[in-house]
């Protein structure tokens, strides 16, 4: 059979991958990862694109990506540098006529997508994309991308009432080995990628690993090991702890899990165990990161924007000594300093404290919106661009909220979920003040 190239991204898994599956049907699957140097240069604010969590997360992933397709009988060829200088070098090495992919939405992304396919026609080697990121399949919205619904309810009522989620599709049990003469290639180290590791601090109660099969393991244990799922909707505003949420985000958005996966283990729960407001909640979760990557579609470079989708142009503060107070975590705001610490030292920060650090430095100190986003960008685990820009967005009045005004009084918020401080005292230790 004829050989074809699949250009892993944010995909990084075996199961329910629309563009293996298609490769997988028209030859020899020779599976490719490029570590983009865009992906791992500084943003406008002079922070690593890519932070040393999710890098060192991306790199256990790869790592369990090449075991899973070495196992059936093929590897991962992972080279570094530009997809539209490298695939072009692989499918004319191994002579493919065409590279499939995961196709994305947002400008970056697009961007090398093209070139890519400049890259690639000369040689007589066409891209193809597939649509393989989220919950519900654009083919089965119930409206077309450009009438999105601007407000979350609408979008969520439209497709609950009449729109079909797809299963997730199975990983492939046996692929060929690799065309004669093509190096895999290592898997750099974070150090070799320009970044220093960071040892696990034992305050963080769950320690990300990155992977597919972290992922499903993560899941299982979450539904069937833990019954936690039937508790999800009165746990997931918790802040200590492994299981008071999913946690699944940082999977999800390396591509290590499907969304559709989620959905379909959530199903077989609750046909054999029990369904419930918290069940549903989980699925009306999957639903908002849809709604995010839909509105990007959408809006485009708008979201980006400190003026954001609604065109909101305020007197954004810029003022770099206060945004590193924030970051620092030394605000004195004890509640959002401790959610700040927690991000610093893990890569990750609960969704109620996403809320109340990006309301405190939007509203309180009326810093740039967009400069903590970009922030979250550096330094997340599970940075996901449509649902961290259009987060902070809503968050600061600018993106999808239909109400205006909403904002976060963090002391309430201190006293409603961290009503005995041990949140606080957990991550700022003696360096807190008293409520």
């Amino acid at each position: 059979m004829p050989n074809t190239v699949v250009w892993f991204r944010r995909d990084l898994r075996l199961h329910d991958h629309e563009a293996l599956h298609r490769a997988g049907q028209a030859g020899n699957a020779v599976c490719v990862f490029c570590f983009d140097p865009r992906e791992f240069g500084a943003t406008p604010l002079g922070f690593p694109k890519t932070g040393p969590f999710r890098t060192q997360f991306l790199l256990e992933a790869l790592a369990d990506l090449r075991q899973g397709l070495r196992e059936r009988g093929s590897d991962l060829v992972v080279r570094r540098g530009r997809p539209e200088d490298v695939l072009p070098k692989i499918a004319h090495q191994i002579d493919a006529s065409v590279v499939h992919a995961h196709g994305e939405v947002c400008d970056e992304e697009l961007r090398v997508e093209r070139a890519t396919r400049r890259a690639l026609e000369p040689i007589g080697v066409r891209l193809d994309l597939s649509w393989g990121h989220s919950l519900i399949h654009p083919d089965d919205l119930p409206f077309a991308p450009t009438g999105i619904p601007d407000v979350f309810t609408h979008f969520r009522r439209g497709v609950e009432g009449d729109c079909p989620i797809r299963p997730a599709g199975p990983a492939p049990v046996q692929m060929d080995p690799l065309p004669e003469g093509l190096d895999p290639g290592p898997i750099p180290t974070l150090e070799e990628l320009g970044l220093r590791r960071h040892e696990t601090d034992e305050r963080a109660p769950l320690r990300f690993r990155g992977g597919e099969r972290t992922a499903l393991a993560r899941l299982d244990h979450y539904l069937w090991e833990s019954d936690q799922v039937a508790r999800y909707k009165h746990t997931r505003n918790g802040l200590l702890g492994a299981d008071y949420s999913t946690k699944l985000s940082p999977w999800l958005a390396q591509g290590s899990i499907s969304p559709r996966r989620v959905h379909d283990e959530i199903r077989c729960y609750e046909r054999e165990r029990t369904k419930n407001d918290s069940t549903y909640w989980v699925v009306f979760e999957l639903l908002w990161r849809d709604f995010f990557r839909f509105t990007a579609e959408r809006h485009g470079n708008a979201l980006f924007r400190p003026a954001g989708l609604r065109g909101a142009h305020r007197a954004w503060r810029r003022d770099r000594t206060t945004l590193e107070r924030w970051i620092d975590g030394r605000t004195g705001d004890d509640f959002v300093d401790a959610n700040m610490r927690e991000l610093a030292a893990t890569g990750f920060m609960s969704n109620r404290g996403r809320q109340n650090v990006a309301s405190y430095l939007a509203h309180d100190l009326g810093i740039d919106w967009t400069w903590g986003a970009e922030w979250f960008e550096s330094v997340l685990i599970d940075y996901d661009v449509h649902a961290n820009w259009g987060n902070w967005a809503y968050v600061a009045g600018v993106g999808n909220d239909p109400r205006v005004g909403r904002r976060f009084d963090t002391r309430w918020q201190a006293k409603k979920y961290d009503a005995r401080g041990d949140y606080v005292r957990h991550w700022l230790d003696d360096d807190h003040t008293a409520l």
